[in-house]
């Protein structure tokens, strides 16, 4: 029974390759095609219909690329979608979520300082954030501000920083930044599901059947992609972001968060510029590293320890770990070669905040983490970082022991 936590860690990991290498294929393509878009060139010998072209070389060989504004006279034999990528990251990313923090809500979701919670509350929340996220955005782009897209830009982010404030007081510092990307990578797909895939089959259904489309449906379907734009160098952040306590961790999380989504448009807006032939703005790099400060400095407030140690409530699958014959000893273990680095305030000299935010001073705080400290310290040897406290086999051996037994109890309730 024991191994299900290391063939549960081994599946999370797979999910989340999978993710990477499916957001790799959609953000390169999306990248390329906004950059191609930018500079393409005009001349008055182009074909009918042929708003720009462009010759690339690349890999050996030279490509001749045109756009038609609308569509071209006829329906090409070969066309290749761009769809996929997208799908594939979206599904891909809701099952890392399912797997990390829906299966492991007491853990990684659930902050009971900031909001007592039941699993299934927290996870329909969960599910309820990321959905309510697309649905506002969907009804922001078709209202009466849809022809004003600078107005609809700031409504988005006043949108985005009043759910990020939100998400921070529900979840745990980690879980709502991350929900936050959750949330506008579900915007981002979202517009290629049900508008900019849409569109273009219209277009294509009108050539197959000899009318003339209608320019609008491109018009949309770029408005919508222009948006995934500059959304998508935040989204990577926040996705990372559960790696950095000063990011996830302090009480300006939800700023930090929200700051991000500023820098992702100066650093956007920058090659924007620059691909489409209109100067050098090197300004937005001096805006990028003032507001990269900012986040610094706002993340150097001592990190948020609502949990404190004398207010702790531990869980009742906690409650077996720490009731358990061994818990003693892998708690004496734990605190005397983890404690150092992973406390409120750690000792190891270079160390200011506790590495991912993980904390193994008090019993709640072992009996909490005991799957982590069991595949990092018992499973495997990859904490302490090169052994540096001296962890023998024997104290990891009682760590495998004591997490097993408690497994067995847990799996017999």
């Amino acid at each position: 029974m024991y191994d299900f936590a290391v063939m549960w860690d081994w599946l999370a990991f797979a999910v989340r390759w999978l993710h990477v290498i499916t957001a790799i294929a959609w953000i390169g393509s999306s990248f390329y095609f906004i950059a191609l878009d930018l500079g393409l060139r005009r001349s008055d010998s182009l074909p009918e219909g042929v708003s720009g072209e462009e010759w690339q070389v690349h890999g050996g060989g030279f490509y001749h690329i045109r756009k038609y504004l609308v569509a071209p006279a006829e329906m090409p034999d070969h066309l290749t979608w761009f769809k996929w990528e997208a799908y594939s990251t979206w599904l891909s990313g809701v099952a890392l979520l399912a797997v990390l923090y829906w299966a492991g809500a007491e853990l990684y979701l659930i902050d009971p300082a900031r909001a007592e919670l039941s699993v299934w509350q927290a996870v329909t929340l969960s599910a309820a954030f990321i959905a309510g996220g697309w649905i506002g955005y969907d009804a922001l782009c078709r209202s009466p501000l849809r022809d004003a897209p600078l107005a609809v830009m700031l409504v988005l982010f006043a949108g985005i920083v009043v759910a990020s404030w939100l998400l921070n007081q529900v979840f745990s510092g980690r879980a709502a930044l991350l929900h936050l990307g959750a949330m506008t990578a579900t915007i981002m797909t979202a517009n290629v599901f049900a508008h900019i895939m849409p569109n273009q089959r219209i277009v294509v259904a009108d050539l197959k059947a000899g009318r003339t489309p209608d320019p609008k449906y491109g018009k949309i379907a770029k408005l919508r992609s222009t948006h995934n734009n500059y959304l998508t160098l935040p989204v990577i952040f926040l996705m990372l972001s559960n790696h950095y306590p000063l990011a996830f961790g302090t009480e300006n999380a939800w700023i930090i968060a929200a700051l991000v989504f500023l820098i992702g448009v100066s650093i956007r807006h920058y090659f924007n510029t620059r691909h489409a032939g209109r100067g050098n703005p090197t300004w937005t790099w001096a805006v990028t590293v003032v507001l990269f400060i900012a986040l610094a400095w706002l993340s150097s407030v001592p990190l948020r320890h609502a949990d404190d140690a004398d207010a702790q409530v531990m869980t009742p699958e906690a409650r077996i770990f720490a009731d358990v014959a061994g818990f003693d000893d892998a708690h004496r273990i734990v605190t005397g070669r983890c404690s150092m680095c992973h406390a409120r305030d750690p000792v190891w000299p270079g160390i200011r905040w506790a590495p991912k935010g993980v904390l193994l001073e008090t019993e709640v705080d072992v009996a909490t983490e005991a799957r982590r400290i069991y595949l990092q310290s018992g499973v495997t040897h990859a904490m302490p970082p090169g052994n540096v406290t001296e962890l023998s086999e024997e104290g990891r051996a009682a760590i495998r022991d004591w997490y097993r037994s408690a497994n067995r109890e847990v799996a017999s309730r």
